[in-house]
């Protein structure tokens, strides 16, 4: 009786610390959530290859891009340039992306998000990838006139 009620006991602790196991770990789905449950990186990724690979993998943008808000906070003004003054390091990337022309496939559901690529200092450049939230990938280098299907 003893050794069936160790077991038992034994067997309710290892439950227990699966379950909680599984309580603290996200499994949620959205750009904000994976963050959440991935290691930062100082790594500053922000070539059309890199950033594609991430947000294939992670489902969202590396950790050196911020919003056209959040840049804005940090004393960003657009029409200076000084996006790597007030934020060193910082793309601009995760803003909605309208899809207006529909030159890009839409479907129920689709979010689309835009994020600046090779950018270093000064103003922004023309070179953008586009994604979804399902995880689609495309490359811009005319600044949303044409567009090149990475992944």
């Amino acid at each position: 009786m003893k050794k069936i009620l160790s077991t038992l006991a034994l067997g309710i602790v290892l439950a227990l610390g699966f379950l909680a196991g599984n309580l603290f770990t996200s499994s949620a789905e959205g750009p904000h959530a994976e963050k959440a449950s991935t290691v930062q990186s100082n790594e500053v990724i922000n070539t059309f290859e890199g950033v594609a690979d991430y947000i294939v993998k992670y489902g969202r943008l590396p950790d050196n891009f911020i919003t056209k808000a959040e840049a804005a906070k940090l004393g960003w003004d657009p029409q200076k340039g000084n996006l790597a003054e007030v934020a060193p390091g910082k793309s601009i990337g995760g803003d909605i992306f309208q899809n207006r022309e529909k030159l890009l496939p839409d479907a129920a559901g689709r979010v689309w998000r835009e994020a600046d690529i090779n950018y270093t200092s000064g103003f922004r450049g023309s070179d953008r990838i586009v994604y979804s939230n399902d995880r689609l990938v495309y490359k811009t280098t005319d600044h949303y006139k044409t567009f090149t299907r990475m992944r």
